[in-house]
């Protein structure tokens, strides 16, 4: 168990059996009474957001999370398949689990799958990966403002806002977090 003293961002707790993240912490203390702690939590498997006031005292209990390597296999419809690195066994998860993740996946990519109680609730890939733009209009010459960006297509149908310089064929790294581009890593 956890007490409220240990609350900080980014902490995972579990409230009426369900995991919650910290995504803000506030620490309080008035002139006379005991320290209050603010959070607002984010519910790991629904998005539901929630704000909750712990006192100094207040016991916290821990989630049994696990997390494990695995490899992504392959797609078949909306349903993608993990390969565990120790075990081989596969595990199909459904594109909804996913998000805008499921753009950025390549065969034999390493990720991490997030367990609760034998269930997935998240997937964490690699921060950065390399894809090729198959469709984008070329830069105007002479639109050379900073930050201009226009859309462009990378080989699975995403779209994404790419600088004037980037051109159909180059190789871009993409920030898997952010689904924004990051730099160009091949000239076509």
């Amino acid at each position: 168990m956890y007490s409220a003293s240990d609350l900080r961002k980014g902490l995972k707790i579990e409230i009426d059996g369900a995991p919650w993240q910290v995504t803000d912490f506030d620490f309080c203390k008035p002139g006379k009474g005991q320290a209050l702690y603010r959070c607002k939590m984010k519910n790991m498997i629904s998005g539901i957001t929630m704000d909750k006031t712990y006192r100094a005292n207040d016991k916290i209990d821990k989630p049994t999370l696990e997390e494990r390597d695995f490899i992504f296999s392959y797609a078949e419809g909306n349903s993608y398949i993990f390969s565990d690195n120790e075990t081989y066994e596969e595990v199909r998860l459904d594109g909804e689990l996913l998000g805008e993740q499921k753009w950025f996946l390549i065969e034999n990519m390493d990720c991490k799958i997030l367990n609760f109680n034998g269930q997935a609730i998240d997937v964490t890939l690699p921060n950065f990966v390399d894809k090729k733009i198959t469709d984008t209009e070329p830069g105007v010459r002479g639109d050379t403002a900073t930050n201009v960006t226009k859309g462009a297509k990378i080989d699975n149908g995403y779209e994404i806002q790419v600088p004037l310089f980037i051109n159909e064929g180059d190789t871009i790294k993409i920030d898997t977090r952010t689904g924004e581009y990051s730099e160009r890593v091949s000239k076509s």
